[in-house]
Order: C-alpha cells, then sequence, then structure tokens
C-alpha cells in the first residue's frame, strides 16, 4: 500500500511540473501574440498619420511594457508553482 501512495505522489507532482511548463508557455505565447497585435495596430496607425507617429511610438512602447511584463509576473508564478 506505501508503494501505491509514493507512486501517486510522484506522478502527482510531475503533473503540477508539467501543467506548470505548459502554463508558463501559454504565457509566454499569449504575450507574443499582444505584442504583435500592439505593434501591427501601431503600424498602422503611423501609416494612417504619419504626424502621430511619435505619440503613437510612445503608446505602443508602453503597452508592450505592460504586456511583457504580466507575462513575466505569469511565467515566475508558474516557475514557483513547480517547485511547490
Amino acid at each position: 500500500m506505501s508503494m501505491l501512495l509514493t507512486l501517486l505522489d510522484a506522478s502527482a507532482s510531475a503533473v503540477g511540473v508539467m501543467g506548470a511548463g505548459i502554463g508558463a508557455g501559454l504565457a509566454a505565447i499569449g504575450a507574443g501574440l499582444g505584442i504583435g497585435k500592439i505593434g501591427q495596430g501601431a503600424m498602422e496607425g503611423m501609416a494612417r498619420q504619419p504626424e502621430a507617429a511619435g505619440t503613437i511610438r510612445t503608446s505602443m512602447i508602453i503597452a508592450a511594457a505592460l504586456v511583457e511584463g504580466v507575462s513575466l509576473f505569469a511565467v515566475v508564478v508558474c516557475l514557483l508553482a513547480s517547485l511547490g
């Protein structure tokens, strides 16, 4: 009976680590897609209104930094969850 409990404990730990890895990957993919959409919108805005390029660029960089920060936080949480 104790061998079965040991096996179940090991498999639950492995599933937790695998879930954390999948979560970190999804966070990175989501950030990449989000930053891509931000860049796409900024380029379209600059093409339509070249005189507003500076303002649009600044807004794009701020938005991309916020998305990147949230993504980094999600990856760190996933990595900490895999350790626990």
